[in-house]
């Protein structure tokens, strides 16, 4: 269909000075039809387009007096400059959109190594993941999440960069990459929030920090160090909120984190999030309602179904996609067929 409309445009401009005899000061309005076609179709394309518009333009002239004069032949000349023209722009846009795309690709691929998509079975737990960039230019945020099988069990890094676009991204990646240096030799979860601290801060702007929760799994327990990010939420036989006893700033404003532990019951699951859950709201500003959305969205028995159907609605709370990152991590013990219903 776009193909057609440069024609049509060639036409149109051409259709003043055929009805009224004056071809000639007509002329440079048919090089609307090549630059349209220089703007939307391809090179190939482009160049069928101005053949049309060159003998278009010599056909009108020659109806229009049998005789070719020079201010005729000089327009004409400049039209046909002005499709050669096009013709190169055309080319040269196809080229800058190849390259484009695989900048892109080489991005996104460079992105999923950052933020590894995953839903399978580590030590003994089964990890599904869910992640949404506000972005449209990017697929990975401010928001992030790692995981580790270490000796000491495994380790689970779930936070948030403060700010958005380059430097979150910054950021996150610096913070992912220092995690994963740290979570296979750190004795525990502090030591690891201590360092990360301590490699993050002299980077960060002063009003930027990161936001994390660091989970370990232990036999029957889980052990947090919160700092500064939303709690953990735990489903099992009840729906509850994993808050520390003593609260703790976020990475990059020096923190002093204490580790806590929490016992885990056959059955249970825990829902790791960023605060673009928490922090959504409905058209007329209602907050999404976690706890209740949690536990209907958590009696699937399927991990990769819950997220799905946690990411579905608050979809339908916000009424469109959510206006900040978001990263969901979830985590239930292998064996376990169905949670408990809430």
């Amino acid at each position: 269909m776009s193909f057609l409309l440069a024609p049509v445009g060639c036409l149109l401009a051409a259709t003043p000075g055929l009805l009224i005899g004056r071809v000639q000061p007509i002329l440079p309005l048919l090089a609307i039809g090549p630059l349209m076609a220089a703007t939307f179709l391809s090179a190939r394309r482009t160049f069928l387009v101005c053949c049309w518009t060159v003998l278009l333009a010599f056909a009108a002239g020659l109806g229009a007096s049998p005789h070719v004069t020079a201010g005729f032949a000089v327009r004409w000349a400049g039209l046909l400059l002005g499709c050669v023209c096009s013709v190169y722009a055309a080319r040269q846009r196809g080229r800058l959109r190849g390259r484009l795309a695989e900048a892109r690709e080489v991005a996104r691929i460079t992105q999923e190594a950052i933020l590894r998509p995953l839903s399978r079975t580590l030590s003994g737990t089964h990890v599904s993941t869910r992640y949404h960039c506000a972005s449209r230019e990017s697929s990975v945020g401010g928001d992030l999440y790692d995981v580790a099988v270490t000796p000491y069990g495994l380790r689970v890094l779930v936070g948030d960069a403060r700010g958005h676009g380059l430097d979150a991204l910054r950021t996150a990646a610096d913070t992912v990459t220092a995690f994963r240096e740290l979570a296979y030799t750190a004795a525990d979860l502090t030591t690891i929030a201590r360092a990360l601290d301590a490699r993050l801060s002299p980077h960060l702007a002063p009003e930027d920090f990161v936001t994390a929760v660091l989970v370990e799994f232990g036999p029957g327990e889980v052990r947090l160090v919160n700092c500064g990010h939303p709690a953990p939420l735990r489903s099992g036989q009840r729906l509850e909120l994993l808050e520390p006893r003593v609260p703790a700033l976020p990475l990059g404003l020096h923190p002093d984190p204490r580790q806590y532990r929490v016992r885990l019951q056959p059955g249970d699951r825990l829902l790791l999030y960023t605060d673009g859950l928490t922090d959504s709201r409905a058209p007329d500003g209602t907050p999404f309602a976690l706890l209740a959305e949690s536990a209907l969205a958590l009696s699937e028995p399927m991990p990769d179904a819950a997220l799905h159907a946690l990411y579905e609605g608050l979809l339908a709370h916000t009424g469109g996609p959510p206006t900040d990152d978001l990263a969901l991590v979830l985590y239930q013990p292998t064996g376990v067929t169905a949670p408990v219903r809430v």
